[in-house]
């Protein structure tokens, strides 16, 4: 199978060794030292209990994705304008575009972007990954989810060979039943996580040793469960419920990749993450006020690209 990864970060990174080691062609584009690094040395994968290291076609030449069957997108959020122009080609070509990009509306941006509905799928991957040098790139949670599925009913799967050969590679992957109801329940725990860390500039423990920190977090679920009621596939009480005992669950010292970039002074996921939140609520009249406090100040504290 030949495989396009945009984005060589942690999740393009990663997904790259794991698919190569395990016979498949993969056209990974990069950039910079990490590039020279792999085309010299290769890439290094660490997980939990092994080492490896394989050599995948890393370019940086996006016309090298347009004779690819599947095409995953793992850039951040406020990258996608960015790599848009060899998605498009890509598609055009034929290739399913499998963004793994955390959000709830990826697939209407990559659409104003210039990609056909048609040739997206939907995608989401619960996994702790870090690039750690240039050429390396480690896992550190004991878990590795990937979940892709049709975006509605009106197209036959194209996800189950992908699914197949993650799995085959040692991923935890499934076909999902109802994508968008699965991208609104990583998104419903994941953005409660990057306000409170990112509000406090904290941990998440110490949010949740506070009363007021356990009530933000549940509050800015709350919000957020009340913005998918407005949509077809809205989460409901159970999924509330569950999702808050997961919240409070946290590990003390973890730390979202939003709360990095926010400290490292730049660029952040705000618009896709908080961002969206504020912006669904106001259109469709679902007041929002914790999203709306924390994308105010997100967006002061970060370099927002041009």
């Amino acid at each position: 199978m030949n495989i396009g990864v945009v984005g060589a970060g942690g999740i393009g990174s990663y997904y790259t060794g794991l698919l190569t080691r395990a016979g498949h062609t993969v056209r990974l584009l990069a950039r910079g030292e990490h590039l020279a690094a792999i085309q010299s040395s290769g890439l290094e994968v660490r997980t939990p209990t092994e080492t490896f290291t394989v050599s995948p076609e890393a370019t940086d030449d996006g016309a090298a994705l347009t004779d690819c069957e599947y095409v995953v997108v793992a850039v951040k959020g406020y990258s996608l304008a960015g790599v848009a122009p060899p998605l498009v080609s890509a598609a055009a070509q034929g290739a399913t575009i499998v963004p793994l990009l955390n959000g709830v509306d990826i697939p209407e941006r990559l659409m104003a972007l210039g990609v056909p509905r048609a040739a997206i799928v939907g995608g989401l991957a619960t996994v702790s990954l870090f690039r750690t040098v240039p050429g390396v790139v480690e896992r550190k949670s004991p878990f590795d989810r990937v979940v892709l599925g049709e975006l509605d009913r009106a197209h036959p799967d194209r996800t189950a060979p992908l699914v197949e050969a993650l799995a085959a590679a040692g991923v935890a992957a499934r076909v999902s039943d109802d994508m968008m109801l699965d991208l609104w329940r990583k998104f419903a725990f994941i953005v409660p996580i990057t306000v409170g860390c990112g509000l406090s500039r904290q941990p998440a423990g110490r949010v949740l040793a506070n009363p007021k920190g356990r009530a933000l977090f549940a509050g800015a679920l709350h919000e957020i469960a009340e913005v998918s009621r407005t949509t077809s596939s809205p989460l409901l009480a159970d999924d509330e419920s569950r999702l808050r005992d997961e919240l409070f669950a946290l590990q003390p010292g973890m730390r979202p990749s939003f709360l990095v970039d926010l400290m490292a002074g730049g660029a952040t996921e705000v618009d896709t993450l908080a961002g969206t939140v504020s912006r669904l609520g106001e259109e469709r009249g679902v007041p929002t006020p914790i999203h709306d406090v924390a994308t105010a100040a997100f967006e002061a504290a970060s370099q927002m690209p041009e």
